[in-house]
């Protein structure tokens, strides 16, 4: 996309000098027109009313610039450049100035309700740290009218423009954000545990949603420095279903561990048997045998031992 911005080229001079000049030129109107009083002669009061007007028109050209801010300069409508030189100065009176911030801004979304790839809804949250890059783009290239809430005018000054940017801003990112999260599950499961999910995206998702915020906000000239996801749970409707059903895939996985390592005991219980000539077992003898450690060992609750005293 082109980038239309240009740095204003027009004259520019001191402002203190400007100022220093502007109050002689206010001196000597106020002078002019004492002579005019005293001496009772017209042309002493038409040279101070001219005075007094070029003076006027003077004041009109003073502007300060803070590091961070910038000017959006217009001559009679049309776009001349942007001013971004920190300090006082002076230039052309018949322009018009818009005051923008280029300072980085924090956004704290608050957590929206979506759904994931699977149709399960969960809340969602993001945090964002932007600032306006492009002030043509900021200016002419989107209504902010039109991003204001609830239908208010704004205004020239640079708090109420930079609201209406920070609405923008977040109308588009719950845009993007409801984007990204409809892309992935919440968490693995069965037949998708190789893919990536919004739990274990990590990076990977907070790139993804960066760029989403990026390709949404460029035509605003908006750039996105830094967007991560900073809250994620299921939806409070499914939050105790979701959580049963996580607490029985850990039960199963437990058991399963347990059940092979116990089966590699009796196995190697048996092996030792074997090997050593300690005892001979049938394979009756060897069911009952393998059955009875594997309720010792996948067991819950403490084996009570049974002394046989008769025949093995």
């Amino acid at each position: 996309m082109e980038n239309k911005e240009i740095s204003y080229k027009g004259t520019t001079l001191n402002g203190f000098a400007m100022l220093f000049l502007n109050l002689a030129l206010s001196i000597g109107a106020i002078a002019l027109l004492v002579l005019c009083i005293d001496y009772e002669s017209w042309q002493f009061g038409v040279a101070s009313a001219a005075v007094f007007l070029f003076s006027a028109i003077l004041w009109a050209g003073f502007i300060m610039l803070e590091p961070g801010e910038a000017r959006v300069v217009m001559f009679f409508g049309k776009y001349v450049g942007t001013f971004t030189r920190t300090g006082y100065f002076w230039i052309n009176p018949f322009t018009t100035t818009k005051k923008l911030s280029l300072r980085a801004r924090n956004l704290d979304a608050e957590p929206i309700k979506v759904n994931d790839k699977e149709g399960n809804p969960v809340m969602i949250g993001l945090v964002l740290v932007w600032r306006l890059k492009d002030t043509y783009k900021a200016l002419f290239e989107i209504d902010s009218q039109t991003m204001a809430s609830n239908n208010a005018q704004v205004g020239t000054d640079v708090k109420s423009m930079m609201a209406a940017f920070e609405r923008f801003v977040r109308v588009q990112s719950d845009a993007a954000l409801r984007q990204v999260a409809g892309q992935y599950a919440y968490d693995d499961t069965e037949s998708r545990s190789s893919d990536m999910t919004l739990r274990s995206g990590g990076e990977e998702i907070n790139d993804q949603l960066e760029q989403k915020l990026n390709e949404r906000l460029a035509m605003a000239g908006i750039e996105v420095v830094e967007a991560r996801i900073n809250y994620l749970a299921y939806a409070p409707e499914i939050a105790a279903v979701m959580l049963r059903r996580q607490q029985a895939t850990a039960i199963i996985a437990a058991r399963e561990k347990i059940v092979e390592g116990a089966v590699s005991m009796v196995k190697m219980a048996l092996d030792q048997l074997s090997a050593q000539d300690i005892v001979h077992l049938d394979d009756d003898r060897k069911a009952q045998m393998v059955s009875n450690l594997l309720v010792v060992l996948c067991g819950e609750d403490n084996a009570q031992p049974v002394v046989n005293t008769g025949s093995i």
